[in-house]
């Protein structure tokens, strides 16, 4: 599919110049990749109205996928061909799986001009691996390394970055603006990345899945399913937006919620028997140590998509056994149908 006329890019004028050109908005953004990730981006960028969806392309070699049908629907162009990608777009995401990431590198090489800025989502590749890719086509590639998550499709995103060697700080400040427009954007240290990875990037699942248990407990005690899911939703809602609220540490505010001998207090008794505490921290610690496993696999080149799924973390296992042990003793003591 031809880019249409007024989404290709200025030729010569590099991302941050092309911000605002003539008093309109000449940028383009590219992601190669049109995954969840891809679709997210995209709807949240539309939606703050920070960009037009005809100024944004995307590239995967499955036209099939969910998210290309509704990526279309938002009007942003597709293509299954990474150069066209480059070719259209200033600020190129790269939203791949880490172990795509050195084959996608290897094929836009010889396409990255000076006015590219190059910003890579993949967990886990770090800065230098890019650089150094990039390099072999081009002296001084742009390079900026971010970890986000999904909530950027609702504009309530959670994102850190990292600039590489050759960007400058217009770059990082360019890519602060569109990503500040979905949520909170702010720069760290790369060696940073890998722990947010753990905990904002793969946060919401920990919140979904708490969510549906929550959902599932107003169910077993009568509670319909919508009504449940839409409190519980609310419920997390408002607890976060008063931690971001609030100058008060987390541990104060849900001291506030327990009056002495009551519901809550009993029920929080509950939850550290079951080891919750420890469950979330071992939770973050196993997503970082993948996300550097990732970085591992990445830079070997020759592995397999199945092999990615693979996941031993011994040293979070057996942390982990001390916690199964505490609730299995748990159960032991309070049997289901067992009234205390």
């Amino acid at each position: 599919m031809a880019p249409r006329k007024d989404q290709t890019s200025v030729p010569g004028v590099s991302a941050t110049e092309a911000v605002v050109l003539k008093g309109e908005t000449t940028m383009s953004v590219g992601f190669i990749g049109a995954g969840q990730l891809t679709f997210a981006l995209a709807k949240g960028f539309t939606a703050a109205g920070v960009l037009a969806a005809h100024k944004i392309i995307a590239s995967s070699p499955d036209k099939e996928l969910p998210t290309v049908t509704g990526l279309r629907k938002l009007g942003v162009s597709f293509t299954s061909s990474n150069k066209e990608t480059v070719k259209n777009s200033d600020v190129l995401f790269l939203a791949v799986k880490p172990h795509i990431i050195p084959f996608v590198l290897d094929e836009i090489c010889p396409d990255i001009e000076d006015r590219h800025l190059v910003v890579s989502c993949a967990a886990g590749v770090a800065i230098s691996s890019i650089e150094k890719k990039l390099a072999t086509c081009h002296p001084s590639p742009k390079v900026i390394r971010c970890m986000t998550n999904t909530p950027v499709i609702v504009r309530e995103g959670a994102t850190v970055y990292a600039t590489g060697t050759h960007a400058e700080v217009e770059d990082g400040q360019l890519l602060e603006q569109l990503m500040a427009s979905v949520g909170f954007c702010t720069e760290v240290e790369e060696d940073l990345i890998d722990a947010v990875t753990g905990l904002s990037g793969s946060g919401p699942a920990y919140a979904f899945t708490a969510l549906e248990a929550l959902a599932d407990g107003g169910v077993k005690m009568g509670l319909p399913r919508r009504l449940a899911l839409r409190l519980g939703a609310q419920a997390l809602l408002g607890a976060a937006k008063m931690i971001l609220d609030s100058d008060q540490h987390p541990g104060q505010l849900k001291d506030n919620v327990c009056s002495p001998g009551g519901a809550t207090i009993h029920a929080l008794h509950f939850l550290e028997s079951g080891g919750f505490r420890s469950l979330l921290i071992n939770a973050v610690e196993a997503s970082c140590i993948r996300t550097r496993e990732l970085q591992s696999l990445a830079d070997q080149e020759k592995i397999s998509p199945a092999a990615i799924k693979k996941t031993t973390l011994k040293k979070v296992k057996q942390e982990s056994a001390a916690v199964v042990s505490k609730v299995n003793f748990f159960n032991n003591k309070h049997p289901r149908g067992k009234k205390n």
